[in-house]
């Protein structure tokens, strides 16, 4: 049940700091109203980190075993982007009205599950800088989308 208790505890900090980092795109999701806010990207980033943790630990007992058993950690980064994909379907299909929205929130989701199985298998420093860039995005790029939009009329497709 505790068997290598000191990798679980790797994996616990890992998803701790991936739920911080999903958390804060989620809090400027949460500030302007979207869909998709604090608590569903902070729990997409902890999802994704654990199954790439677990994925680790099963890679490494399965090397320790003498059976033959095939694990391919990848098949759980694929289960992380058919889920994630489910919830951004959502996060667009509660839109009422003829336009599309909430694709940025959904595309928000995606990169949080990215950053969350970058954060799983070890790659901290790399999580944090797409954390950032990511943010920016969000923020510097609306701000500039909104400029180059005044005067425009609206399309029906909106990205927020």
């Amino acid at each position: 049940m505790f068997e290598g208790w000191e990798s679980q505890l790797w994996v616990v900090a890992r998803i701790a700091f991936a739920m911080l980092l999903g958390g804060l795109i989620g809090l400027e999701r949460e500030i302007k109203d979207r869909p998709a806010g604090f608590r569903t990207h902070t729990l997409v980033a902890a999802a994704a980190a654990m199954l790439t943790g677990m994925g680790e630990m099963m890679l490494a007992q399965a090397q320790h075993n003498e059976d033959r058993v095939q694990i391919d950690p990848f098949r759980l980064v694929e289960a992380v982007i058919a889920g994630v994909a489910f919830i951004g379907a959502g996060t667009m299909i509660a839109q009422r009205g003829r336009t599309i929205a909430g694709i940025t929130t959904a595309a928000s989701l995606l990169m949080v599950a990215v950053i969350g199985v970058a954060v799983g298998f070890g790659h901290g420093w790399l999580a944090l800088f797409a954390t950032l860039l990511t943010l920016a995005v969000l923020s510097v790029l609306a701000w500039m989308e909104r400029r180059m939009s005044r005067g425009k009329a609206r399309a029906d497709v909106s990205d927020d």
